[in-house]
């Protein structure tokens, strides 16, 4: 789950790390008052939406010519103005894709001097077992980037998770980052606290980009993106209660509800699958045949007959899918409940694309059974792929 900067400001602030004054809104009326509540002179006024690169990104309603989803300010004025251009409009990005994002709600902080930009994220490094931190002196920029074009400047530290972050941890991070005097002292207090947050609070990624110097020889969080681990929510009902709806696509918000694994794709073939690992070879298959999947969605491997219902209309309920491929191994999931859920899905909604089911595995021929005894229009297949041969060939008459 992510959310708004900021919120993520917010929960970090809480555990002592220095941010600016800063008031969200959602009005354009909002904005003048807001900004009357900060220092000034300086203000940035930024767009609140779940995607990066807003500095660089384009408003679809506005000329090529104007300015990004953050903008500075030097009057209460201008700060006006950039609400009412920014407000409710759609904001296209790098990550966003062409069609872009709606800007909802804006954050209007006070300035800063800055003297360098740096970068720093914590995770987990899977490859030691660990929360890490990434870091460096390239802040301010795409970090995808500076690994490619000059990865010595990435620097990573994991952190024991008996000792947490201890004065040595803080040091080697110090000194990747080139921090000296009073940055140097913040720094102690800081990274401890960021790692304390991510714990706590059971996040995936805490990123800090930039994290800033200021001219006073501090630091300061200037940007901050967070998300957590969405099975770790139940101990979390402040983090839940963070939850942007408008930001998630609606079928993802329907598929949480029945614990469903689904992300929605730019692709015309709908994929269900039992497991991830079937799901990445199902979507790989279907590429190999020059179509794109339309969505990652796992059912799992204990879901009954109204999970894969739900599963099912889900993926029908995409304008995008022109095909459906379902693609099932039975192991714990039983191939007669796969094909129960799904005539019973067909039956409900009615069956307006190509579909083929490939079933193997527990009850495989009571599965089979089930689904050419339906008299629906089910196209069978023997193994995967056979399966993505007739959904592409389905979709291509």
């Amino acid at each position: 789950m992510n959310i708004h900067e900021y919120q993520a400001k917010a929960l970090l602030k809480g555990y002592g790390a220095p941010v600016a004054e800063g008031v969200a809104i959602l009005k354009v009326e909002e904005a003048e008052a807001a900004a009357k509540k900060l220092p000034g002179p300086l203000y940035v006024v930024k767009s609140q939406i779940h995607a990066g690169g807003r500095g660089k990104g384009k408003f679809k309603e506005l000329p090529p010519e104007a300015k990004g989803g953050v903008r500075l300010a030097k009057s209460i004025d201008e700060v006006v103005a950039h609400a009412k251009e920014m407000l409710g409009n759609t904001l296209v990005t790098a990550q966003t894709g062409e069609a872009g994002k709606q800007v909802n709600r804006l954050y209007i902080e006070d300035g800063a001097d800055i003297e360098r930009e740096l970068y720093c994220s914590l995770l987990v490094d899977r490859s030691v077992g660990r929360v890490a931190f990434v870091v460096s002196t390239e802040g301010g920029m795409d970090i995808e980037a500076v690994a490619h074009d000059t990865p010595e400047k990435i620097h990573t530290i994991a952190i024991d998770p008996e000792a947490g972050v201890t004065a040595a941890d803080v040091t080697k991070i110090s000194k990747a980052l080139a921090l000296e005097g009073a940055a140097a002292e913040d720094a102690k207090s800081l990274f401890p606290a960021l790692y304390k947050a991510f714990n706590e609070k059971d996040m995936a990624l805490l990123e800090i980009n930039p994290l800033i110097v200021m001219k006073n020889g501090h630091l300061r969080v200037l940007d901050a993106k967070v998300s957590f681990d969405g099975n770790a929510l139940f101990r979390h009902d402040d983090v839940k209660a963070l939850r942007d709806e408008t930001e998630e696509d609606t079928k993802e918000i329907e598929a949480s509800k029945w614990d469903l694994a689904y992300v929605a794709l730019d692709g015309n073939i709908g994929c269900m699958v039992n497991g991830a690992g079937l799901a990445m070879a199902t979507m790989d298959i279907i590429k190999l045949y020059g179509k794109e999947p339309a969505n990652f969605c796992d059912v799992g491997g204990g879901a009954g007959k109204e999970k894969v219902a739900a599963a099912f209309k889900i993926i029908t309920a995409d304008p995008k899918v022109e095909g459906i491929l379902v693609n099932i191994f039975g192991g714990i999931m039983r191939c007669d409940v796969i094909a129960e859920g799904v005539v019973a899905a067909v039956q409900e909604v009615g069956l307006k694309v190509p579909l083929v089911v490939r079933l193997e595995g527990t009850n495989v021929e009571l599965g089979k059974k089930i689904l050419n005894e339906s008299g629906l229009a089910i196209t069978a297949a023997d193994d995967l792929d056979d399966a993505a041969k007739k959904i592409v060939a389905a979709i291509e008459a």
